[in-house]
Order: structure tokens, then C-alpha cells, then sequence
């Protein structure tokens, strides 16, 4: 009972710091952690013991599964590059240097215990994405800070594992590499195959709570084989979330997919809340600990202020080289663009030409194979152009850089890598200690300065009123292309049936002739017959709708936010009219 009042107070504890944190204009995890300080405190407090494995492989596949999901698959496509940097190279360099830094202020530290440490401290945190996301910065540096968050965890934690494993025998440099490339490829393959079958599971499941209960499954069942091989279950976790949410709209209906979202987001919410209330409530535990060792507190809190001063250094000095790599991208992209104008044989900007590609294709399919490959290419030279023009009305420069660098916060992975420590770690309240002031100080800095970074920097912001009734106005002629289209095809349709509606039409006037009725064996009349086809012509026009927006999703013409809204109306429309 004592358990279960604690998880209720809990609950109460996450949902109101979620209401109140953003009009008291502090991050919620920050909230989080001082009531779990305080009911420390309190000589009734509860003493929570939370095995570190636990949070591992119980809580950390459905965090990452979800935020794979949320991630628009366009936007991963078209930066993966810059992603991959940031989430595998960044994570693997910032292990090292931060490695030698824990060497070298414990001396008595091994080596692959001090990588260990590294590697707790190198994965970024999402509650930063959430703060830019919030003041309106461009979706371009959105969708790298999200990409970054969802793959560096995993590799932190796979650089982890082999850290600790090598504390147990002698390894040599090229076996963990080569360990942590096959765990790498092992869990893609195995998240992708997940991800596929259990779209096909969902899809095929005509309860919609059926269906969301057997997605709370999918992270586990990405996971725990994966694990199970050798491999990084996160990462197939994360692969199968990318999987399931780009495939979602084509897959599984309207309800489904709202219940998901729904329902994910519920999940993500309390797990990410109970992890910082846990850290709040062993955090004077830990401290108290390290008060009986030899170095002490005040020596924890200066080793973690040197660590995140040195993240951030390592974070900038990655930073710096990987934006001129970017501005060297835009001038190609600059003399690119007429060239793919030319080869789509029409004038205009790559969104335009993106949208005309998508409309030839949904047109018919040809059947002629010469005819479909050059459909293709033009579909490939629209995607391309589009990525292209992205780089150029989105460019990422010093401002942005800026924002990059600060807005790496360390946060919930830290917290929960620190915890699966094993006992026997020297000095593991002490280390486990500056882990935790890492996260703390970086959540309380960083994201407390956000906003002020944000004004002073002033990045590249979101688009302008102008430019989104521009971009709506082009998704609209989207949408009427499709309708259009899928009117002509239902013409068509009716036209080739006019003989079998002539002879029941003849069936109709015999007097003899059972009048149509519904499962119940009540008659229909004509009224209703007339409402149910009206409303199977309007769903078979927003499922057209739905298609050809996913069309020009595939090619990038447009911004995610918007697809998402339009997709959003389309399924609330389709929901209203099954109902």
C-alpha cells in the first residue's frame, strides 16, 4: 500500500509540475527534482530503491520508441547526415575526451571506467528541443536537435556497456569498435523488421485499444531480442519508432492513430517525470554518501562544473567545423537548383515542381516500365530539389550554432546510465554524484537561460504569416489536384457499371422485387441510401486527399508542421463521418 500511494502522489506530483512549470518559467524537470528533494526531507518520506536494470530496459525503450515515432521521417531524411554526426561521432567523441578528463582527475580510475563516465555524460537531453520548439525557431534546427537526442542516447549507452564490459577483461581499441558497428547494424535490422510487422499487426486490428495496448508492446519486442543478441536494444527501439510513425499514415486508420498519440504521449510524460523524481529523492542519499568519502561534496560539485564546462567546449569545437561543412552544402545547392529546374522541364521553384512530380504519379501508375522508371526519376529529381531548397532558405550559421551548442543539455539518459552503474564501480556515490550535478547544472543553466539565449541570438525562425498562407495555398492545390482526380476516377467507375444499375433499376420497378434492407431486416429507404453513399464518396475523397499529401510528404515540397496539420484535419473529418 505504501508503494501505491507513492506512485499516486506521484502522478498527482507530474501532472501539475507540467501545468505550472511553463508559467513559472522553469523546466519542469528542475521541478520535478526538488519535490523529490523535498519529500526526501520529510521524516515519513518514502525510501525508494529502484533497480538500475529496470530503468534500462524498462524504461528507456518506450522513452526512445516514442520520440522515434514524433519524429517527421522527411526532415531525419533530409539532415541525416548532420544527425548522424551529432548522435554517433559528437557521442563517441565527447566519450573519449571526457574520459581523459575523469582520468585525469582521478587518478586511481582505470581507463575504461573513466570512458564509462564519459559516456554517461555525452548523450544531449529532449527537454531542449522542447524549449526552442516553443519559441517559434526554424523546424530545420528543431529537426536536428530531435534527431540528435533520439540516437545519441543509444550510442551512449552502447559505448557504456562496452566501457564496463572492458573493465572485466583487456580489449583491444578495434574489438569495441567493431562491436559497437555490429550492435549498431544488428539492432537497425532487427528495430526495422519490428517496426514493419507491427504495422501490419495494427493494421489488420479493428479495436482501436487493441491496437494501442499491443503498441506498448512494440518497444519491448524491439528491445529484448535485440538485447538478447548482443546488440543495442535502444537503438532498435528508436528504429522501430521511426519505422511505425513515418508508415502510420498509410497503415492504420484515422482512430488508431489519434489513440497512439494520445496515449504515447500520456506514457512518455510519467516516465520521464518518475526518472527525475527519483533522482530528487536519492539525490541527499547520494550526497551523504560521498560526505564519508575522502575527496567529498564540494570536490563532486567542482568536478561536475569542469565536466560541463568541458561538454560544452567539446560541443562548439564539434559544432564549428560541421557549419562550414553546411554553408559549403547551400552554395552547391545554389548551383544546383537550375539544373534540377531544367530537368523537370518546367520553371518555377523546387516546391512547385515537387508538387507536379507527385501529381504524375498518382495519375495512373503507368504500365509501361519504361514510363513508370521515368516517373521515378522525376520523383527523385523533385526530392532532390526540394532537399535543396531547404538548405537554402534554411541555413544553419553562427546564430544557429549558437543555439546548437547551449541548447546540449544533459537530462534524463544521464540520470538513468548513471544508476546502472554496477556496485562493485570505485567510488560509485561519488561518481554517480557529479553525473547527477551534470544533469542538474545543465538543466538549471542551459535551460534556464534559454529564452535570453534565444533573444540574443535571435536564429532563424519559423516561417512568416506570408510564407505559410503561401505553403497553404500550394497544399491547397494539392488537395483540389487529388479530389479532382479521385472524381474523374468514381466517374469513370460509374460509367462502366451503368449496365448493371440499368437492370436493377429494372429490378426495382418489378413489383415483385424485395425491398433492400439493413443487417437488422429493417427496409432502407431511399433517403438513407443516399446519406451512406454521400458519405462513402467524401471518405474515398479524404482517403484520396491523404495520399496525395503523402505523395508530396515522400518528395519534402512542404514544411512537416503543415503536412501534420493537414493530415490532422483530414483525420479528424474522416473520424467525424465513420462515427
Amino acid at each position: 500500500m505504501e508503494l501505491l500511494g507513492v506512485g499516486v502522489v506521484a502522478l498527482v506530483a507530474i501532472a501539475f509540475t507540467t501545468v505550472l512549470s511553463p508559467r513559472l518559467g522553469v523546466a519542469s524537470p528542475l521541478v520535478l527534482v526538488a519535490l523529490g528533494v523535498g519529500a526526501s526531507l520529510l521524516p515519513f518520506g518514502p525510501e525508494i530503491s529502484v533497480d538500475p536494470q529496470l530503468i534500462l530496459a524498462g524504461v528507456l525503450p518506450p522513452l526512445l520508441y516514442a520520440a522515434g515515432v514524433s519524429v517527421p521521417a522527411t526532415d531525419f531524411r533530409r539532415d541525416f547526415r548532420s544527425i548522424g554526426a551529432l548522435s554517433v561521432a559528437l557521442t563517441i567523441l565527447t566519450t573519449v575526451l571526457m574520459g581523459a578528463v575523469f582520468y585525469w582527475m582521478f587518478p586511481a580510475l582505470s581507463w575504461p571506467w573513466a570512458f564509462a563516465l564519459g559516456a554517461i555524460v555525452s548523450p544531449t537531453d529532449a527537454v531542449a528541443t522542447a524549449i526552442v520548439k516553443r519559441q517559434g525557431v526554424s523546424p530545420r534546427l528543431v529537426a536536428l536537435l530531435e534527431g540528435e537526442s533520439l540516437f545519441n542516447d543509444a550510442a551512449a549507452l552502447v559505448l557504456l556497456r562496452a566501457a564496463v564490459a572492458a573493465t572485466a577483461s583487456a580489449v583491444s581499441l578495434w574489438t569495441v569498435a567493431v562491436e559497437f558497428v555490429v550492435s549498431m547494424v544488428l539492432a537497425v535490422v532487427i528495430g526495422w523488421i519490428v517496426g514493419r510487422i507491427s504495422l501490419w499487426v495494427r493494421s489488420r486490428m479493428t479495436d482501436v485499444t487493441a491496437a494501442t495496448v499491443f503498441s506498448f508492446a512494440v518497444p519491448f519486442l524491439a528491445s529484448l531480442p535485440t538485447d538478447a543478441v548482443g546488440a543495442s536494444g535502444l537503438v532498435a527501439a528508436v528504429v522501430a519508432g521511426l519505422v511505425s510513425g513515418n508508415g502510420a499514415a498509410r497503415r492504420l486508420s484515422p482512430q488508431v492513430r489519434r489513440s497512439h498519440q494520445q496515449n504515447w504521449h500520456t506514457a512518455e510524460l510519467m516516465l520521464e517525470g518518475a526518472i527525475y523524481l527519483i533522482l530528487g529523492l536519492e539525490l541527499l542519499d547520494t550526497i551523504e554518501d560521498v560526505s564519508q568519502d575522502d575527496l567529498g561534496v564540494l570536490f563532486a560539485f567542482g568536478a561536475a562544473g569542469l565536466v560541463l564546462v568541458a561538454v560544452l567546449v567539446t560541443r562548439a569545437a564539434f559544432v564549428a567545423p560541421l557549419l562550414v561543412v553546411q554553408r559549403y552544402a547551400a552554395r552547391r545547392s545554389q548551383q544546383l537548383r537550375p539544373r534540377l529546374r531544367r530537368a523537370l522541364r518546367q520553371p518555377g521553384p523546387a516546391a512547385g515542381a515537387a508538387r507536379r512530380a507527385a501529381r504524375w504519379l498518382r495519375r495512373g501508375r503507368p504500365a509501361i516500365a519504361h514510363e513508370s522508371r521515368v516517373e521515378e526519376v522525376k520523383q527523385r529529381i523533385a526530392q532532390t530539389g526540394a532537399d535543396h531548397g531547404l538548405l537554402l532558405h534554411s541555413p544553419l550559421g553562427p546564430r544557429e550554432g549558437g543555439v546548437m551548442v547551449w541548447a546540449g543539455m544533459r537530462g534524463v539518459v544521464t540520470v538513468a546510465a548513471a544508476q546502472t552503474l554496477p556496485s562493485d564501480t570505485p567510488g560509485r556515490s561519488l561518481l554517480v554524484l557529479i553525473a547527477y550535478l551534470v544533469a542538474i547544472g545543465s538543466l538549471a543553466i542551459q535551460g534556464g537561460t534559454m529564452t535570453w539565449m534565444l533573444q540574443l541570438l535571435r536564429p532563424a525562425r519559423a516561417a512568416t504569416p506570408e510564407e505559410l498562407a503561401v505553403e497553404s495555398a500550394g497544399l491547397r492545390e494539392v488537395l483540389d489536384a487529388a479530389v479532382e482526380d479521385e472524381r474523374q476516377h468514381l466517374r469513370e467507375t460509374r460509367a462502366r457499371s451503368r449496365g448493371r444499375r440499368a437492370a436493377e433499376e429494372v429490378d426495382r420497378a418489378d413489383p415483385d422485387t424485395v425491398s433492400p434492407t439493413d443487417d437488422q431486416g429493417f427496409p432502407v429507404s431511399s433517403e438513407s441510401t443516399a446519406a451512406d453513399e454521400d458519405r462513402d464518396h467524401r471518405i474515398a475523397l479524404i482517403r484520396a486527399e491523404r495520399e496525395a499529401l503523402l505523395d508530396v510528404r515522400a518528395i519534402g515540397a512542404f514544411s512537416s508542421a503543415a503536412l501534420a496539420a493537414a493530415l490532422a484535419q483530414l483525420d479528424a473529418e474522416q473520424i467525424r463521418l465513420e462515427l
